[in-house]
């Protein structure tokens, strides 16, 4: 049976089941995640329908679904910020049933149900064609992760920080987004510093070519203005303190790309870097970024890691493992990446 068939089917029974991760809130706000069944008439109106074979846990579902901060906009909410399927319905011009498709950001998992589940409907213009390097786990293997990585490591490319230019720095080196842009960075040609506040990771992230090793404790706490200039640049993934020390550490004209807050939202820097090196701050998006852009990201993540390394990178979970894997991912008990068959 054809995957139009199969839709059809689907479609005018209006009552298939699906396996999902949901998240509520009660009168007393407090939010209750749970695994159950829902129907496929419960999804949100949008014009092409997925049949998702892999989704991902990343730090912002995990964030969802334990509550600890305010990614969910509307509830009851099926998290997910990404996933990767087979277009099943679609009234979008761009898609055909039997299309691969990967989907990231966009409010999916925030304001918009997400990928932690078996089905998802969705606006056309917010899938990409899954490149033809990548399976469905693979692609999740990189998730979200791997695109803001490879968003980043745009980002220095395109203010001339090249393999030769010197050594360049990775906050969080350990997690979801560190790993990979070790990994790429390395691939690449670049002398990679791994910091990281696991030492038993050392090999791990010596694997994925890092040449060298930084205690993240020499970056956490307050700093100077201005620190010994090390690396031309940097991927930092933690914010707050941190980036301002990879800053003050940052050699005259060099880059810095900024993507997460793991410790903090704040940015306790001087002017100095700035004024005195002519050093550059890039914010990086994943959420919002325009298509062109998140093309060229995917195509080169395809390009660049080989299914191998990819492999290294993370494991699999099930869909139903969602939910304690999510705290042990904030506890930082979690190495590289997570990536959830949602029909295991």
């Amino acid at each position: 049976m054809d995957y139009s068939t199969m839709a059809a089917q689907e479609i005018r029974a209006g009552s298939a089941r699906f396996q999902a991760i949901l998240i509520e809130r009660n009168a007393a706000g407090q939010v209750r995640p749970k695994w159950t069944r829902l129907q496929e008439s419960q999804l949100p109106k949008a014009a092409v329908q997925v049949r998702i074979q892999y989704s991902s846990l990343n730090y912002k579902d995990a964030l969802a679904i334990t509550g600890k901060a305010p990614v969910v906009r509307r509830y009851p909410m099926v998290p997910g910020i990404d996933f990767a399927g087979v277009v099943v319905h679609s009234d979008a011009p761009d898609w055909q049933p039997g299309d691969r498709v990967l989907l990231n950001g966009w409010g999916a998992g925030e304001t918009h149900w997400g990928g932690l589940a078996q089905r998802a409907q969705v606006p056309g213009d917010w899938l990409l064609a899954l490149p033809p390097q990548l399976d469905a786990r693979q692609a999740m293997l990189l998730g979200t992760a791997g695109y803001t990585a490879m968003l980043c490591v745009l980002a220095l490319e395109d203010q001339g920080i090249a393999p030769g230019s010197g050594e360049i720095l990775v906050t969080g080196a350990s997690g979801g987004v560190g790993s990979i842009a070790v990994a790429l960075l390395s691939r690449l040609g670049y002398a990679v510093i791994a910091a990281t506040g696991r030492p038993q990771h050392a090999d791990y992230l010596r694997g994925l070519g890092a040449k060298h090793l930084l205690d993240r404790a020499q970056l956490t706490a307050p700093g100077k203005p201005l620190a010994k200039a090390r690396w031309i640049g940097a991927i930092d993934t933690l914010g707050s303190h941190t980036l301002a020390n990879v800053c003050a550490g940052t050699r005259y004209g060099g880059a810095v790309a900024a993507c997460g807050l793991a410790q903090g939202m704040e940015f306790p820097a001087t002017v100095a870097p700035f004024i005195l090196r002519g050093i550059r701050l890039l914010g990086i998006d994943s959420v919002r970024a325009p298509q062109a852009l998140r093309k060229r990201a995917w195509a080169r993540l395809a390009d660049t890691l080989t299914p191998q390394s990819i492999e290294t990178i993370g494991q699999t979970i099930a869909l139903q493992a969602v939910i304690p894997a999510a705290a042990r991912l904030l506890a930082g008990q979690v190495r590289g990446r997570l990536a959830v068959n949602v029909n295991a």
